[in-house]
């Protein structure tokens, strides 16, 4: 009976590792994306992911305010290409937001 709660134990903690080796890099590469978007547009969004099975399922680009400094078209592909490249995958969606203030 030790042996099999022992053994079991052991299979939850090295499933356990692969999902916290997944979130670990998730936010490695949403704090890269960030510099990156940072370093070409002068403002520093927050990035947000959803993983699902494996999958990059959704990724939200948050921006503090409204960037004018490229058209929202232009601005919308640099996005995808950051979060293409950094994530080492294309999302099932991504997400581009701008919060407004009052």
């Amino acid at each position: 009976m030790l042996k099999i709660a022992a053994i079991l134990a052991l299979a939850i903690g090295v499933a356990a590792c692969g999902v916290v080796s997944t979130v670990t890099e998730g936010f490695k590469q949403a704090k890269a994306v960030e510099s990156e978007l940072e370093q070409s547009t002068g403002i520093r969004p927050q990035v947000s992911f959803n993983w699902v099975n494996g999958r990059l399922v959704q990724v939200t680009v948050s921006f503090p305010r409204i960037y004018e400094g490229k058209p929202l078209g232009e601005l919308a592909q640099a996005v995808r290409s950051t979060v293409t490249t950094q994530f080492k995958q294309t999302p099932e969606n991504i997400v581009l937001a701008f919060a407004i203030g009052k």
